[in-house]
């Protein structure tokens, strides 16, 4: 049985930012990750400037790995109709292979102890959480939650939207393809959406979400892309140029936007573990980035006995719902609105006569600088 103050479950881009957070302010911490280092992972790979200068107060060199600066929108649905914009905030293009793995060594250079073990039990007891994994047991005064879209801990806590089917499957690869460098494109198809930016090494990642019940009709990933996705004129030209850099394109199932707890069993669920925006808002990883900043604010309150547990969890929550809420709404609410084709057209329309709106829109999904 190993003692420790602060075990984080989940080492992708909460995760490990939060365990960097809490070392710069001295505190031990354990992440447990069940995965190797690097990984590639389902991800749009854009994210928004306002969290740069936070990354920088960690001591996290960005700009280091070459990551592509992004200031334009560029947004078309299944016909092919297209609206440009620029982004109020704009962000960067960067593999998640690339920064968690930065983000790892820098974790692992300052002092984190990372653990590669997968956790299969957590139990809270006497102010103490009860950890198990594969291998080991651990004992913790606070634990953080973050592995993930789903996972089978979310099945163990009996978290309300584990127990929903979800009918979204997310595909992405990384492509060698003449593309802007300073755009993100976001194309919408029947049943999905597809994002495509550029990130280090010159490549492309080109990522999209389907609907299971469009995508089910046909045997392979090629015969849906060719017949749905490339039915908007901009995902076929995109597609027919591009070349392939993986073996396969990887794929996620079940992925989940119903609404989550941010609180549960008194373990602070942070990243895609507490909330899950929409893909077409771009800010997933801006918001995960975030929400670590938010725990380990609170955490650190609480593990200087300056606030007592339930305050810690009712003071998380006020953060992440203030921060966060609105935003996943939003997502939600677009989500719906552009599933049907005759509205998305009705909207984008409204758009092309005031396009000052698209950026509102955008500010709606995104926050203020961290």
């Amino acid at each position: 049985m190993t003692d420790q103050a602060i075990v984080i479950i989940g080492g992708g881009l909460a995760g490990l930012t939060a365990a960097i957070h809490f070392r710069k302010n001295n505190y031990s911490v354990i992440v447990i990750e069940k995965n190797e280092f690097p990984k590639h992972k389902v991800c749009g790979e854009y994210i928004s400037n306002e969290v740069l200068p936070y990354l920088e107060s960690l001591g996290l060199d960005i700009e280091s790995l070459h990551p592509k600066h992004i200031s334009k929108l560029s947004f078309s649905l299944v016909s092919g109709k297209t609206l440009n914009t620029t982004l109020p905030l704009g962000g960067f293009g960067i593999s998640r292979y690339e920064l968690d793995h930065y983000l790892y060594n820098h974790a692992i250079k300052i002092g984190c102890k990372i653990i590669q073990e997968t956790v299969v039990d957590i139990e809270y007891d006497n102010e103490k959480f009860w950890i198990a994994t594969n291998l080991n047991q651990y004992q913790a005064r606070l634990a953080i939650g973050a592995f993930g879209k789903r996972s089978n801990l979310d099945i163990k806590l009996k978290r309300i939207f584990i127990q929903k089917q979800s009918h979204w499957l997310g595909i992405k690869a990384h492509y060698e393809l003449e593309f802007p460098e300073d755009q993100v494109g976001l194309h919408h198809f029947e049943g999905g959406y597809c994002g495509v930016s550029k990130i280090e090494n010159n490549l492309v990642n080109i990522c999209y979400l389907a609907n299971y019940d469009t995508f089910k009709k046909y045997k392979s990933i090629e015969d849906y892309k060719i017949n749905v996705v490339y039915r908007n004129p901009n995902l076929k030209a995109i597609f027919e140029k591009a070349a392939i850099q993986f073996e396969k394109p990887l794929t996620i199932s079940q992925v989940s936007f119903e609404k989550k707890k941010s609180v549960e069993n008194h373990i602070l669920m942070i990243g895609d573990t507490a909330g899950l925006i929409h893909p077409l808002c771009g800010n997933g990883m801006a918001m995960a980035i975030h929400s670590a900043k938010l725990a380990v604010g609170n955490s650190i309150e609480f593990l200087e006995n300056r606030i007592n547990r339930s305050t810690l969890e009712n003071n998380y929550i006020i953060d992440w719902n203030k921060n966060f809420k609105s935003r996943l709404r939003v997502g939600r609410f677009l989500g719906k609105l552009l599933q049907r084709e005759k509205t998305a057209q009705f909207t984008l329309k409204i758009l092309l006569v005031f396009p000052f709106l698209l950026p509102l829109i955008i500010k709606k999904t995104h926050g203020k600088v961290i």
